[in-house]
């Protein structure tokens, strides 16, 4: 057995399995922060793939720290009920539940918490929450200093009274504690400003004050270690810092890196495909080995093999994931199976447009965060002989879902599985990220494995015009033939795609510009649709799916095959 998938404890606290849920903000409560059936769902479904520890997203211990709309609410004990009622429902699916702990400090708005900020020090802080605002935090006195720990506290003890097995205190990414330890955003000169001690005194009066309240009650504490810029937290203090808390009475640490100023721009806090996997294990490393409580390390880990070579290798206690679990919520059980995982690509769009206003979705996955709609994988048709024409993310992820019920064969003209997705990965950018072209291979591998564990024939290579006969028999064609560029300019995008000629500055101008953009990729595409197929009438039933039937960006033409799959519309 890997061990990965062995039990292991934080505090007096055993899990069944090292695999953490990192908090991730879902916008799933309503917007006074309750917890809703929705929320539920989301949880749930993690903690059945197999989750260990379920960490919930974070919430503010008082209302002046809530930093997004739809954020969940532990400030007040109006909140107990539904906070009980989603702690019950994850253990009734096998998870134990934690919740995190996150005061944003100066990193929110008065037109998101109602009231001024509060931070450190009153310093300009740009906030971005469907727009970008600089906003000029209140410095927080010191009588208002106490006033916060005490509020973390009682969010403690709803967390414990709801039934929370830990809580995780938020430390990290430029939040209150995180700006405390930031030396750009703390210049206070008294006692909470200055020295590394005294910069980090507030986080240790939080956790002596849970302490003192509930000792036995497991506290794991998010450390940033290093903020990634000249003059915020560098990992020479971040590692003394991390070893001062493990003698404060904490049960483990999760070590990560990163701050809204990091460079060359935020994204560095959830390291997106052009960052190495495994992006911030060495900072665990290190820590690990100078404290004598569980590490959790984070970042770039959704490979079950890298995984749980660092555990293997000594470098951490715990991994935990969040992206990961957003495009496979059975990461873990699939994992444990040896069963081929559909990756996350890391391209952060979940993030991106989860901060731009909408909820918590995957590019990969869309299902996720709607698994009221979808409660389950199983296709809508079952018995079938399911031909589908396409090996692009539309005509494999579609393939994947119905060929557990359906006897199905792909079919594709070239030889190598990804379609114009394979195209895509060769620009500069994808959504708002640099691309790596790893990240689409792999994706499209692990479905093709994925398919042919589940006995999808493919057809490569085959031209079917010239070879129709191939579908007779079928019950359901399902064309996923994707788009193209018109009048066979699709060897001259090949040609400004490649490596030498997409760096130019010409080029870099066209990918930065939305609309050029926009248009290159979208707007001149031309949808590939092989109307002979409908015009022959070959099978009972043809449906068209992706870009074929639209020609958009990827995360349509995916969501399409779910929904086909999944619903039959």
């Amino acid at each position: 057995m890997m061990t990965l998938h062995t039990p292991a404890k934080i505090g007096m606290l055993t899990i069944k399995n090292r695999v953490v849920m990192a908090p991730m903000t879902t916008r799933l409560a309503t917007q006074d922060g309750y917890v809703t059936d929705a929320s539920i769902a989301y949880f749930c479904a993690r903690a059945r793939g197999g989750v260990g520890l379920v960490t919930v997203e974070m919430a503010s211990p008082e209302i002046e720290g809530r930093h997004r709309a739809h954020e969940l609410g532990i400030y007040g004990d109006q909140y107990l009920p539904g906070l009980t009622r989603l702690v019950d429902a994850l253990h009734a699916s096998g998870a134990k539940a934690s919740i995190q702990l996150g005061h944003a400090g100066g990193h929110t708005r008065k037109d998101i918490s109602g009231l001024t900020p509060l931070a450190p020090s009153a310093l300009p802080h740009d906030v971005y929450e469907v727009t970008m605002q600089t906003i000029m935090p209140d410095e927080i006195s010191k009588e208002r200093i106490t006033q916060t720990v005490q509020a973390f506290v009682q969010a403690a003890r709803r967390a414990q009274q709801a039934g929370f097995d830990c809580i995780e205190i938020h430390g990290a990414h430029g939040y209150l504690l995180s700006q405390f330890l930031c030396p750009a955003e703390n210049i206070r000169q008294d006692e909470y400003g200055g020295s590394i001690s005294n910069r980090l005194r507030i986080s240790i009066e939080v956790i002596q004050g849970i302490k003192a309240i509930a000792p036995d009650f497991p506290l794991i504490y998010r450390l940033n270690v290093d903020d990634l810029f000249p003059e915020g937290l560098q990992f020479s203090d971040g590692f003394e810092m991390a070893k001062l808390l493990a003698k404060t009475g904490i049960d483990a640490i999760h070590i990560t890196a990163g701050h809204y100023k990091s460079l060359p721009s935020a994204e560095r806090m959830i390291p997106p495909m052009h960052y190495p996997e495994a992006t911030f294990a060495d900072f665990a490393r290190q820590v690990k080995q100078v404290v004598g409580i569980p590490v959790i390390t984070v970042g770039r880990l959704g490979n079950p093999m890298i995984a749980n070579r660092l555990l293997e290798d000594g470098q951490a206690d715990f991994i935990a994931l969040g992206r990961p679990l957003l495009a496979d919520p059975e990461w873990v059980n699939k994992s444990a199976a040896s069963i081929p995982i559909r990756p996350c690509i890391a391209c952060n769009t979940c993030v991106n447009e989860m901060r731009g206003g909408k909820q918590l979705g995957c590019l990969v996955n869309p299902t996720a965060a709607h698994e009221l709609q979808f409660p389950n994988m199983n296709p809508k048709v079952e018995g079938e002989r399911i031909a589908v024409i396409g090996a692009g993310p539309a005509g494999l992820s579609y393939a994947a879902i119905v060929s557990t019920k359906n006897d199905v064969t792909i079919f594709d003209k070239n030889l190598q599985v990804g379609g114009a997705w394979l195209l895509a990965a060769k620009a500069p950018r994808f959504q708002e990220v640099k691309t790596n072209p790893v990240s689409f291979e792999n994706f499209c591998q692990q479905l093709k494995q994925t398919c042919m564990m589940q006995g999808v024939d493919f057809q490569m290579g085959v031209h079917l015009q010239e070879n129709d006969a191939r579908l007779s028999g079928f019950d359901r064609i399902v064309i996923a033939t994707g788009a193209s560029y018109p009048l066979g300019f699709s060897w001259l995008v090949n040609l400004l795609l490649h490596p030498w000629i997409s760096q130019l500055p010409i080029m870099q101008g066209i990918f930065t510009s939305e609309a050029l953009k926009n248009w290159f990729y979208y707007k001149a595409r031309v949808a590939q649709l092989p109307t002979w197929i409908i015009d022959k009438k070959i099978a009972r039933k043809v449906q068209v799916i992706g870009d074929a039937k639209t020609p958009g960006k990827s995360d349509g033409a995916i969501q399409s095959a779910f929904f086909l799959a999944l619903q039959d519309e």
